[in-house]
């Protein structure tokens, strides 16, 4: 095997090392090449115009993380063979290579029921397929079913490298410092015992640091009231054009793999029948047919269109309790009067939504704490800890999302 090493400059961690001729080879595939076109966080842009970051920049990011856990876990006499190593590396590095345009916003609006879990699973075994059984490893722990449970939960857990790299990074673009993590102090207090993973008690307030910016980051950041407002719109497009389509109208995407998935969605149902053509699909697909569809006949379709690319998003009100319905109702009153639309068409300009986070999901994989006697407790359990168990209940927020026409 010929010997590679690339070096990646990383703005977060600064140089990334590639060192192994497999892990070049896959990132320099085109479908792992497609991440560069996906947008890490949707449309928070619109919000922090610094978060442009991609989910190339992520995987990359993450792997850095996962080979440094690596790194550390081995030092402390972890038994880890070269091909569980090679293969956790891989794992992460494609954990979210089947995210679709827009990653989360447009998730179940382009294949309903496609999880880009399933998809990300679609991809690894058609590029162990295309590398001669070389990822089986990988997708081994993906899957967990590797026979090391913490090659997995580092990879996908309530600690895993995959939230300490976006939380650090996300933070970074957005300049949202209450997201910053002590993620090296977590990987250097890290542990393995009877196959799953620990952190040893002496990280328990870096733990807790890290729950608690994975919340402060969903409310201010990822569930902002202007991010939802942008995603929303987006969605309502994408409804609108299929319906439209339904219709018999005639609606063109930009690309000829999204024209056919709004027109032909049964044929993508079957991923793993389409997977070339969807690799090929990204952000750009969606926006350049956005900036099309500004002049389509369709008074909706044109609205949302223009609203979106002009920066006229919803105006949304957040709040604990559920909307009541009479205020619903005058809203779309004055919306059905001062754009002259119906009722079958004004649920597209005025409707209500849940946005919910857990910080600590108890019935989740859990973190556990190590203390020095060989004693294991729930990170909610220890002594004066900040992360309890009311800390573990979902919290909602109702919102309306209403055209602005002032």
């Amino acid at each position: 095997m010929n010997a590679v090493r690339k070096i990646i400059n990383d703005p977060v961690y600064g140089f990334i090392t590639i060192d192994h001729p497999l892990i070049l080879q896959i990132i320099s595939h085109p479908y792992y090449q497609r991440l560069r076109n996906i947008h890490q966080m949707a449309f928070a842009h619109i919000v922090y115009p610094g978060a442009v970051h991609t989910r190339l920049h992520h995987s990359l990011g993450a792997y850095h993380l996962m080979c440094t856990a690596l790194s550390e876990l081995k030092s402390k006499q972890i038994p880890i063979t070269e091909d569980e190593e090679l293969g956790a590396k891989i794992a992460i590095l494609l954990h979210d290579i089947g995210h679709g345009p827009f990653s989360h916003a447009l998730e179940n609006e382009l294949i309903p029921g496609a999880h880009h879990e399933k998809i990300s699973l679609c991809i690894m075994e058609a590029l162990n397929e295309e590398f001669n059984g070389q990822l089986s490893t990988a997708i081994a722990i993906f899957t967990n079913k590797h026979s090391k449970p913490f090659l997995h939960q580092l990879v996908s857990g309530q600690l895993d490298v995959d939230r300490m790299d976006y939380l650090n990074r996300d933070s970074f673009f957005t300049g949202v410092a209450e997201g910053v993590i002590g993620y090296d102090r977590i990987i250097k207090m890290l542990a393995v015992k009877d196959g799953n993973l620990l952190v040893e008690e002496k990280a328990v307030y870096s733990i807790e640091k890290f729950l608690l910016a994975r919340r402060l980051m969903y409310w201010q950041v990822y569930l902002h009231k202007t991010v939802i407002a942008a995603e929303m719109m987006v969605v309502k497009i994408i409804h609108r054009a299929k319906e439209l389509i339904a219709l018999g109208e005639e609606v063109n995407a930009a690309s000829l793999t999204f024209d056919k998935m709004l027109k032909k969605p049964d044929e993508y149902r079957n991923i793993k029948a389409v997977l070339p053509a969807f690799c090929q699909l990204d952000d750009h697909d969606i926006m350049a047919t956005i900036k099309n569809w500004i002049h389509h006949p369709d008074k909706i379709l044109s609205l949302l269109c223009r609203s979106l690319i002009d920066r006229r998003l919803y105006k949304v009100k957040l709040q604990a309790e559920p909307i009541p319905g009479q205020t619903l109702e005058q809203a779309r009153a004055a919306i059905m009067e001062k754009f002259g639309v119906g009722p079958e068409e004004a649920h597209y300009l005025v409707f209500t939504g849940v946005a919910s986070n857990t910080t600590y999901n108890l019935t989740d994989e859990r973190i556990s704490i190590l203390f020095k006697d060989g004693t294991i407790k729930d990170i909610s359990e220890v002594d004066n800890a900040l992360i309890q168990h009311n800390l573990s209940s979902k919290v909602k927020k109702h919102y309306i999302c209403c055209m602005r026409y002032a």
